[in-house]
């Protein structure tokens, strides 16, 4: 897919930005594609330029010093990475890693003019610090579903998520305990649970949601 020439009309923050301001991030932005699999950012990277999804998903995740890994959250395309965001704030490397769940293309805003623009637009700023408090928020409450969540409730709903429309899903146990930041000997015990209650089916690397409006209650209990 060929960027489209004004970008900022992806997003909903910079498409409501004065037309001048979205100008200079034309003016300044830089694309770069990743292909599937591949690291986007990663720990002890510090990062140099702030990052626009144009298409695609990149999930984040970090890893414990046991080696358990939690997706944190996923950036989808027409929205701006705000851990990149907080890393050049804080001028600190990234304590998480991004991966392409799919070919993406990013717009890649260089330091120093991301710097410029939030000391001199207004609009920019706003939009910049109102991105960064949604996705605070999001986390916060990634951290309440581990500290509180139960674990059959969270996974009812991970896999409803995972499987969008569809039925399927390509999953391992171990994929789905990094999604939860449990273990997968957890993941396993519960999904055998589901298939006894007939809620999944499973096969090597695959689960059938069965019955989705039972896992759509179990999901809002």
């Amino acid at each position: 897919m060929t960027i489209a020439k004004d970008w900022t009309e992806q997003f909903q923050g910079t498409r409501n930005l004065p037309r001048a301001v979205r100008d200079r991030l034309l003016a300044v932005g830089r694309v770069r594609k990743v292909a599937k699999g591949r690291q986007v950012f990663g720990p002890s990277n510090i990062p140099d330029s702030l990052l626009f999804l144009s298409e695609g998903t990149i999930r984040v995740s970090q890893s414990s010093g046991s080696g358990r890994d939690i997706v944190l959250y996923r950036v989808d395309a027409g929205e701006s990475c705000v851990l990149t965001t907080a890393c050049m704030l804080a001028e600190e490397a990234y304590n998480a890693e991004g991966i392409a769940e799919t070919d993406v293309t990013v717009v890649m805003l260089p330091k120093h003019s991301f710097e410029r623009l939030l000391a001199e637009e207004d609009a920019f700023r706003s939009f910049v610090f109102a991105a960064y408090s949604r996705r605070l928020i999001d986390l916060l409450r990634v951290v309440d579903d581990v500290a509180f969540g139960r674990i059959d409730v969270r996974l009812a709903e991970r896999l409803l998520t995972l499987a969008g429309p569809m039925k399927e899903l390509s999953a391992t146990h171990q994929q789905l305990a990094s999604e939860l930041g449990t273990a997968r000997e957890v993941i396993s015990r519960v999904l055998q649970d589901f298939q006894k209650r007939g809620l999944i089916a499973q096969s090597r690397g695959r689960i059938t949601l069965s019955d989705k409006p039972a896992l759509v209650a179990l999901a809002q209990s």
